[in-house]
């Protein structure tokens, strides 16, 4: 186990549940610091569709793990997972609560729990599959994952060719679903001893926020973001392809209308948080709370302040 006698917060959940406001709230009430747990959010330059947190919004609280890869460079769960224990450990060192703040599940089992071991790559099957990718298109493979690892399938987009080409090496080399070995993983020895909080709401209120979110994001030049990351970065670097940028780059690079653009990403973040909620169900060491109940009650502040011996 890593270093768990110093106390953990994390809060997790799916996309657009208010995560960060929590998290900022709890810091100013813990004196804590933020480590970030957000795939997008990590790379420079995406900012307004990632939601990251502006230096106002921040207030002054030190936010670790954003803005810390450039778009053309690759950054995995182990890569994360090393950046994050160094975060932990200097926030620790004056003497402040680390709070891991995040909906990147992969990123935060990597740091909560390590990764699960996979055989190494056979080239042969990967290269057989990223050829059914060529030919037949990531959704039909993904199609393929379904039927044999569901929660693998429900975790990863049906665009996302190189995580469904993982999941589906793993079981033809294994015989064993990703996600099962995953599941179990979960119930493995821990790197740390963190109380970790899950953030979610009724889903009607949820749709209703993503819905304004998008447009508030679309009002305050997330289209010309991209246009800006296109030129200077290309269209293929990868967390262009992450929900809600690869809709924005159809708007801007193939004319698709806004309207639609608009229609495209509420459908695709509904369908990430609906993930999300799948991947975080899955760990029973995951409580789940709303916003306003985990901010409201001064005993629930009591409670975690308890738990973590603060």
């Amino acid at each position: 186990m890593t270093d768990s006698l110093g106390p953990l917060l994390v809060i997790a959940g799916p996309t657009a549940t208010g995560k960060t406001g929590a998290a900022l709230q709890l810091a100013r009430h813990f004196d804590g610091e933020l480590i970030g747990a957000d795939s997008v959010q990590v790379y420079r330059g995406f900012d307004i569709g990632s939601a990251k947190p502006t230096p106002k919004e921040l207030g002054g609280v030190a936010h670790h793990l954003i803005d810390v890869v450039d778009p053309n460079e690759e950054i995995d769960a182990a890569a994360y997972a090393s950046r994050a224990d160094a975060a932990i450990s200097d926030v620790r060192s004056r003497g402040r609560l680390p709070i891991v703040v995040g909906g990147t599940g992969l990123w935060l089992r990597a740091l909560l729990r390590g990764l699960v071991e996979v055989p190494p790559v056979d080239p042969s099957v990967r290269a057989r599959l990223e050829a059914a990718v060529e030919s037949e298109g990531a959704p039909a493979l993904h199609a393929r994952l379904l039927e044999v690892d569901p929660l693998s399938a429900e975790a990863v987009h049906p665009n996302d060719a190189l995580r469904i080409v993982r999941a589906l090496e793993v079981y033809e080399q294994t015989g064993t679903p990703l996600g099962k070995l995953r599941e179990a993983h979960a119930l493995g020895a821990a790197r740390y001893a963190a109380r970790v909080i899950a953030l979610d709401m009724e889903r009607d209120a949820h749709a209703a926020i993503i819905e304004a979110r998008t447009k508030q994001m679309m009002d305050a030049g997330w289209a010309e973001e991209v246009r800006g990351l296109v030129s200077r970065w290309g269209d293929a670097i990868r967390p262009l392809g992450s929900v809600g940028y690869r809709e924005v780059l159809a708007h801007v690079r193939d004319g698709v209308p806004l309207a639609e653009t608009l229609e495209r990403i509420h459908k695709s973040t509904r369908i990430y948080a609906r993930r999300q909620r799948t991947w975080f169900k899955s760990d029973p060491n995951v409580s789940w709370w709303s916003e306003g109940s985990l901010l409201s009650k001064a005993d629930t502040r009591e409670r975690i302040a308890k738990e973590l011996r603060l």
